[in-house]
């Protein structure tokens, strides 16, 4: 009877123990998983706040894009069958920055915009440029929205400012980048019809 008593008491016991195991068990497991949940939760937040940054980083560069408005001329001004001089318009995107076109020389760095050339013989990391005014604007170096500016590359053949190693010649392809202080460069990337005529239009 003793011993039944003691047995039914050490079964019962063993049973509050059991009981207490599995409720830690329990409770372990719950913190681990808002501890797991946390980090992913964390995780997410950083991985949308880079998102985030990425996106208004892109935002920032597009806002100061320029576009081309109009053809790209080729021009043959000495009639020797090379082209000499390039010009094209560009104005600001809709809604976009201003523009700092300060001309000045590669030799001193003032240019705000530095045009690079790039062709089948040569790279060239800087361009001379002059700028106009198109239409209306406020006489400032500035490209703002509404207004356009004439680019001219002269002085384009072997030995004078602009110098190319190689002359442009009939069926030359070339590409120019325009590339603005702050924003996305603009490639204009153009080929030399098979005759150079006095003007052509490279469109």
């Amino acid at each position: 009877m003793l011993a039944r008593i003691m047995i039914q008491k050490l079964s019962g016991s063993q049973k509050g123990i059991t009981g207490l195991e599995t409720a830690i068990i329990l409770i372990a497991f719950v913190v681990v998983a808002a501890v797991f949940a946390y980090t992913v939760l964390s995780a997410g937040l950083f991985a949308t706040g880079k998102s985030s940054e990425t996106v208004y980083s892109g935002l920032e560069a597009t806002q100061s894009t320029m576009q081309l408005s109009g053809p790209v001329y080729a021009y043959d001004t000495d009639d020797n069958d090379y082209v000499d001089k390039i010009e094209f318009v560009v104005k600001v995107v809709q809604g976009g920055e201003a523009m700092d076109f300060t001309a000045g020389t590669p030799a001193t760095s003032a240019n705000k915009v530095v045009i690079a050339y790039s062709g089948s013989q040569e790279y060239k990391e800087e361009l001379a440029w002059s700028r106009t005014a198109v239409g209306a604007g406020d006489g400032d170096n500035m490209l703002e929205e509404n207004e356009s500016f004439r680019i001219t590359l002269d002085n384009l053949e072997t030995g004078t400012v602009n110098g190319l190693t190689g002359n442009l010649a009939r069926k030359h392809q070339f590409i120019l980048e325009v590339k603005p202080g702050g924003g996305a460069t603009l490639v204009i990337e153009r080929r030399l019809p098979k005759k150079i005529d006095p003007v052509m239009n490279l469109n």
